[in-house]
């Protein structure tokens, strides 16, 4: 239950009745979809597991539109790539709560190409080229966006040619107290490229500090044969919320070396005290007030980052004022909002 799925969980709890449509269900530590009609995809057949997924890429989109939602008056999607492609009928109201347009088909490109073996990359780019016109089809049939940040809703206008409206992503804050920081330094999240797990790490060492990077992805075996063993950084893989939450009180503070669209890890941080050392840009500049409940850094690079940390005096930050500033993020104003939203263009 990373960020995406926590914030789903939060949109079918404005509906507890209605059903589910997805491409693929893991019911692994999915407990807060337990009891829900939940229908997938004909891809489910196929078995692939939270690590093998990515495979599936060329069959997502048209997967997407085969799910059966045309009887439904009222869909409500939550998208990163593929969900909005869903064809409700003529006249339906698609609401779309979108974390991004899908970054490899269209602002990472280049990132993409670098992961695909190279023998791979011609059909990679072809693969990439036609999501990119099947993505804009598909944004034509959604009637109204909502963006995780101002970032996203730029990225929305400017590939979609769509208007949307921001509603800041639910944080479970109560589930994170202030502890008593220890001499480390953390990192949450997923570990693939675009997360630059590694700059962290670079920056951590280099300001003189251990990192403790919680998440699991492919990026896990390079990093740790680089880093591990005693090299800079322990890694700890998944962890559970109640271990998760210890964590996070107990770090000098989170570090996000890449731009996040919103970064719910940044907000979870501050929900327990701590401040958020990250890039000046994307979603952290809606949630990391500068110098009162993080540091936020010009340039992208270790060197930066790791400046910012060697500099920091981590005990003037005031952990009551950094909770407090979390707090705006609650999953109660979250599905006020959307619920708000949904409601207001039925009635249009």
């Amino acid at each position: 239950m990373r960020g995406a799925e926590r914030t789903f969980a939060e949109m079918g709890a404005c509906w507890p009745d209605a059903p589910i449509y997805t491409l693929l269900h893991d019911s692994d530590g999915a407990a807060a979809f337990e009891g829900r009609e939940i229908h997938t995809s004909y891809l489910q057949r196929l078995g692939v597991n939270q690590k093998r997924f990515r495979y599936l890429l060329p069959l997502f989109p048209r997967a997407a539109e085969r799910l059966p939602v045309a009887d439904y008056d009222v869909i409500v999607s939550s998208s990163s790539a593929f969900a909005h492609g869903v064809r409700p009928h003529p006249g339906a109201l698609h609401v779309c709560y979108c974390h991004s347009p899908f970054r490899y088909a269209w602002f990472e490109r280049d990132r993409a190409m670098a992961e695909t073996p190279r023998l791979a990359r011609p059909l990679m780019r072809r693969i990439l080229e036609n999501i990119r016109r099947w993505d804009v089809a598909a944004a034509g049939r959604v009637t109204h966006f909502v963006a995780n940040s101002e970032i996203t809703r730029e990225r929305i206008g400017r590939f979609y040619g769509a208007d949307a409206e921001v509603v800041h992503p639910p944080v479970e804050v109560e589930r994170f107290s202030i502890g008593e920081p220890q001499d480390y330094l953390l990192f949450v999240g997923q570990l693939v490229r675009h997360k630059r797990v590694d700059i962290a790490i670079e920056a951590a060492g280099r300001a003189g500090h251990e990192i403790k990077i919680v998440g699991d992805g492919p990026e896990r075996p390079a990093l740790e044969a680089r880093f591990g063993n005693g090299r800079g950084a322990r890694f700890l893989g998944s962890v559970t919320d109640e271990r998760l939450a210890e964590l996070y009180g107990d770090c000098l503070a989170l570090v996000v070396p890449n731009v996040e669209e919103f970064g719910i890890a940044a907000v979870e941080a501050q929900a327990a005290g701590r401040p958020v050392v990250g890039v000046r840009d994307g979603g952290l500049r809606e949630t990391v007030i500068d110098g009162e409940t993080g540091l936020l850094v010009d340039g992208d690079g270790a060197e930066n980052l790791a400046e910012a940390l060697r500099d920091a005096d981590f005990d003037r930050f005031d952990p009551a004022k950094i909770r407090l500033h979390a707090q705006r993020f609650s999953p109660t104003s979250f599905r006020d909002q959307i619920r708000s939203i949904v409601d207001r263009r039925r009635e249009t």
